[in-house]
């Protein structure tokens, strides 16, 4: 069930997800779903050649990432924007950690709106992404 626009204040931090490690089967299976089969996430050759020492994740993985986190708090019919802005290259082996923070409670055309700050960071807190979702509440 959804939050309450009154129970939610500015400052909370009601948003977190963490992912398992990702893994070569992470990208594979993304690649499969997203139909992004660009070599430098999946051919280690391929991202050698071009200066990188594996292959990486897609940065809209880490975007589906944060979407997720999001409806995994409030149904998706709620969302009314969600944007990221890529930070930094995940690496296989790095966990992301989703999180969120209200930075905003407004109404619009009679609407209860809530802006929360997205970021991924890894485990070690590196940012991955960072973006903004702003949700509908009753």
């Amino acid at each position: 069930m959804a939050p309450s626009y009154a129970d939610i204040n500015v400052g909370d931090e009601p948003i977190r997800l963490e992912t398992d490690p990702i893994s070569r089967t992470t990208l594979a299976l993304y690649c499969g779903a997203s139909g992004d089969h660009n070599p430098m996430h999946i051919d280690i050759d391929y991202a050698k050649a071009a200066g990188e020492k594996d292959v990486f994740a897609h940065g809209m993985l880490v975007m589906a990432y944060l979407g997720r986190s999001v409806t995994s708090w409030v149904p998706q019919t709620a969302l009314r924007s969600f944007n990221t802005r890529f930070t930094a290259i995940t690496r296989i082996g790095e966990k992301i950690i989703c999180t969120g923070k209200v930075v905003e409670k407004k109404e619009v055309d009679g609407e209860k709106r809530v802006k929360v700050e997205l970021l991924a960071t890894n485990e070690k807190g590196e940012s991955k992404a960072a973006g903004e979702a702003v949700v509908a509440l009753s």
